[in-house]
Formats: structure tokens, C-alpha cells, sequence
């Protein structure tokens, strides 16, 4: 049975003041527990996890079309004018619809588990790319060192798909935190270590993505148990981080014989 919506008009409404925070500033979150997901994809993700958001926004004129999956998937239901949801929307075409969905609880390190660690990565779509690469792989920790691109930011949080409702994040963590994985450390190098094709992957594992320009840490670098490179015939000087990550973390699962038949693993 639908619920009946709340209708909204104004856009001094407390919600809709809280929802432009969500929408555009990249740690509102931290303050709220809550993240703002818009558009059909991401709240079909979030919902296909088996999570339940706790506000579902609908403009008026989608609601009127909105399949029952959406229109049932809160509690709480409200509708907006058009015009105030694309005052709320970070995308350059609002969509029809949008989740508040309540952020789980800080968690801690779990050691001995396969981890993505993200070591001052600043840029929005590379951690959210990564964050989706993790996901793919068989990865599904990923740990944040601090002044790494907030994971829950919007623009992380659409670069990566849905690919957060599957893992287990933690922001905030210290190099100690990552030597105290309990997993072999993988560092990727652009002029040493054996080659990522030719070497044979520890799993688990922990795989350590460094600053864009600055690489990784000489701290974490200090803790790792490997280095490897890319081979990259074409003689290019450096990978992107994403492309890099991806297709190292692509290595370790196909080392594992990763069939992919789960669509959903369990998240940790």
C-alpha cells in the first residue's frame, strides 16, 4: 500500500534546507548521518542492497508515474514542485525522484580482509571510480586516510554508482591503522617492482592508492609487503589513478578465479 504523500511548496521548508546542504557540500553528511541520493539509479542501488531510505522525495510530476517500488520504498513520502527540486538537484537535469538515507554507524577496521586503501586521493571521480572498481573486484573494504575526498560527498557518491551501499568504508584511519591489517600491502610504482602481469598476488590483500600527483606516503610505502608496475607498451608516463587501480584490483580477482556470480556479495 502507497503512503500518502506530503506535499511541499515552499522551499524555506526545513527538509528542502537540509536537502541543499546533503546535495551540495561535500561533508554535510558528517553533521546529518545522512546522505542525499538522487535519480532512479541510485535509489534502485540503494534499494536492491535491501536498505530503506527514510524520506523519498518525488517532484509532482514524476509522482504521478513513479513505479510502486519507489512510491513504497519510505515511510516517509513528500512531493515537491519541479522547480524546487531542481533548486535542490547537483545534476545538470534534475531527477524525478530522491532518497535521504540514514548513513550506518562509524565502523572500525576489520582486519584480515581484502581493502582498497586511499591514501590522500583528492579527486571526486577517481574515488568514486575506485569505490566501483573495489566493488567489482571482490574488495569490500576500502579505507580513507585523511585528506582523501570525503566518500560520502555527492560527487563520490554518483561517481560511484551505487557501488557504496556494498562496502565497508572508513573514513579517517592512520597509517598504524593500515599496518595493522593483517593483509600483505601492494603498492603500485612507475619504475619498480615486478611487473602486475608476470606477479603472483597474495590474497587477501590490501592494494594502496596514493595521491594523484604525490603517490603513496613513505609511510604506507614503508609497510608494503610488494611494488608492482604496469606494463604500458603505448609509452605513456603515467596511468590515471582509477585506470590504475581498476586494473590492478582486476589482477587480484582474476588471480582468485572471481566468477561474478553474485551481483550483490554480502556487504561487511
Amino acid at each position: 500500500m502507497n503512503a500518502t504523500p506530503q506535499a511541499i511548496t515552499s522551499r524555506d521548508n526545513p527538509l528542502l534546507k537540509r536537502l541543499r546542504l546533503l546535495a551540495h557540500d561535500s561533508t554535510a553528511y558528517r553533521k546529518h548521518g545522512q546522505v542525499w541520493l538522487e535519480g532512479d539509479h541510485l535509489c534502485r542501488a540503494l534499494l536492491a542492497r535491501g536498505r530503506r531510505p527514510v524520506t523519498a522525495v518525488f517532484t509532482e510530476s514524476f509522482w504521478l508515474q513513479a513505479p510502486h517500488d519507489l512510491r513504497d520504498a519510505a515511510d516517509h513520502v513528500v512531493t515537491v514542485p519541479d522547480a524546487l527540486m531542481a533548486g535542490i538537484s547537483g545534476l545538470e537535469c534534475p531527477a524525478g525522484v530522491g532518497f535521504v538515507w540514514a548513513l550506518p554507524e562509524a565502523r572500525a577496521v576489520q582486519t584480515g580482509v581484502a581493502t582498497v586503501v586511499l591514501d590522500r586521493l583528492q579527486d571526486a571521480g577517481n574515488v568514486g571510480s575506485i569505490l566501483r572498481s573495489a566493488g567489482a573486484f571482490g574488495f569490500h573494504q576500502v579505507l580513507a586516510l585523511k585528506g582523501t575526498a570525503a566518500l560520502w560527498s555527492p560527487k563520490v557518491v554518483r561517481a560511484g554508482m551505487g557501488a557504496h551501499f556494498g562496502l565497508r568504508l572508513v573514513e579517517g584511519v592512520t597509517p598504524s591503522d593500515v599496518e595493522a591489517l593483517d593483509v600483505p600491502l601492494i603498492v603500485t610504482s612507475s619504475h619498480r617492482g615486478n611487473w602486475l602481469h608476470e606477479a603472483r598476488l597474495p590474497w587477501p590483500c590490501a592494494w594502496v592508492l596514493g595521491h594523484e600527483g604525490q603517490g603513496v606516503n613513505a609511510a604506507l610505502e614503508a609497510f608494503a609487503a610488494y611494488a608492482v608496475r604496469i606494463a604500458q607498451p603505448g609509452g605513456e608516463e603515467s596511468l590515471n589513478v582509477a585506470a590504475a587501480a581498476a586494473i590492478c584490483l582486476h589482477a587480484s580477482g582474476a588471480q582468485q578465479g572471481l566468477s561474478g556470480k553474485s551481483a550483490h556479495p554480502q556487504t561487511l
